[in-house]
């Protein structure tokens, strides 16, 4: 009767121990199943936030703005830089324009005193030939500088965009944060200005 309840006592033991170690077991299976489910989230957000980058934005942007000034804003959603744009090269081939008509003007009253006319726009104005040359160069002059700063402005235009939206692609999350603040000292009470860097990674 002894050994009975001996082998009763070892067989229960034996078949708790065995119940308790498959219950861990599924607990272990359902945590790895969480702990996979939580990492795949995470990987498909980190997918998510990979396939936000476009490294040909860049090049794109500063296409359109080649073909089309101001497309390239556009493209990059900064609306409010297309009317700059086009106030500056505006600005450049007006006073292109203006300067050589106006070269153009006294050109052509100098061709005309040359031939032996006295007819010009300029007669009783401009009495010696020199000063028509003189005016000749300085419009030249103001024309050619124009026309350089239309180009400046044209190749600024690219330059913005493609830097534009290499800027908009930039990690601007709270991992990294760069943040002044204003401290108080408890001792003396003096204010104390710094600079506090967070990376989390």
């Amino acid at each position: 009767m002894g050994n009975k309840m001996l082998f009763m006592l070892c067989f229960f033991c034996i078949i708790v121990q065995f119940s308790w170690a498959q219950n861990e077991t599924e607990q272990t299976t359902e945590e790895k199943e969480k702990k996979e489910t939580v990492l795949k989230i995470k990987d498909t957000v980190n997918t998510a936030e990979k396939k936000a980058i476009d490294p040909l934005s860049p090049s794109k942007a500063a296409f359109y703005s080649a073909i089309l000034p101001g497309l390239g804003q556009a493209y990059n959603k900064k609306y409010w830089k297309i009317p700059i744009v086009y106030a500056a090269l505006g600005t450049g081939i007006y006073f292109y324009v203006d300067n050589n008509n106006k070269y153009n003007r006294y050109r052509r009253a100098y061709k005309r005193r040359l031939a032996g006319f006295t007819d010009d726009e300029f007669q009783g104005i401009v009495a010696d030939n020199d000063a028509l040359i003189d005016a000749q160069e300085f419009y030249q002059r103001n024309r050619d500088l124009s026309l350089l700063l239309t180009v400046v402005a044209y190749v600024l235009n690219i330059v913005d965009a493609n830097v534009d939206a290499h800027l908009l692609q930039f990690n601007v999350s709270d991992d990294l944060s760069l943040r002044p603040h204003i401290d108080q000292n408890a001792v003396d009470f003096t204010r104390n200005l710094g600079v506090t860097l967070n990376f989390k990674f």
